[in-house]
């Protein structure tokens, strides 16, 4: 039986694996990054810091408390209780905002990424949706007056944005 002697890794050979293995390391933080690209963030924090599931169980803004917090996908939610960080530790997906946090007119009625008032909200068939309150403006007005549409409007917009 011959045995051949293995020739050494070439310097190019060991450049190529060396680059493929950063490359494949970066699949996945670029799917956080490119999910924080589009997310409404302040320095990865969500919602301005407000606690997503505290619209759903007590059914108004409660701004969280950073020692309650939880890095989900590359985003920071605050959360104001532990109950609530709880609930969203079971299902994160239950609780993000629709449109990455941006305001859910803007969205359907011309597809743009506009900051939003966390107090103004609406849940609509579980899902939560923030609008813009500002400047005697309030977004959310004007989404009830039309909700069916804007609703599909925004849905497609983000998908274009998100694809």
């Amino acid at each position: 039986m011959i045995f051949r002697q293995r020739k050494p890794a070439t310097l190019k050979n060991r450049i190529l694996m060396i680059a493929l293995l950063l490359l494949s390391g970066f699949g996945f933080a670029q799917s956080e990054s490119k999910r924080s690209v589009h997310f409404n963030l302040e320095q990865k924090l969500a919602i301005q810091g407000y606690d997503p599931v505290a619209y759903f169980k007590q059914n108004k803004a409660l701004k969280g408390k950073k020692e309650l917090s939880v890095s989900h996908q590359g985003v920071v939610y605050n959360f104001s209780s532990a109950a609530n960080k709880e609930a969203f530790l079971k299902s994160p997906a239950a609780y993000e905002p629709q449109y990455g946090g941006w305001c859910a007119f803007a969205m359907g009625d011309y597809g743009k990424k506009v900051e939003i008032d966390p107090e103004t909200f609406k849940i609509v068939d579980g899902k939560l949706y923030l609008f813009y309150n500002a400047y005697f403006n309030n977004t959310l007005k004007s989404w009830n007056k039309d909700e069916d549409r804007l609703k599909k409007k925004a849905d497609a917009n983000w998908n274009k944005i998100i694809n």
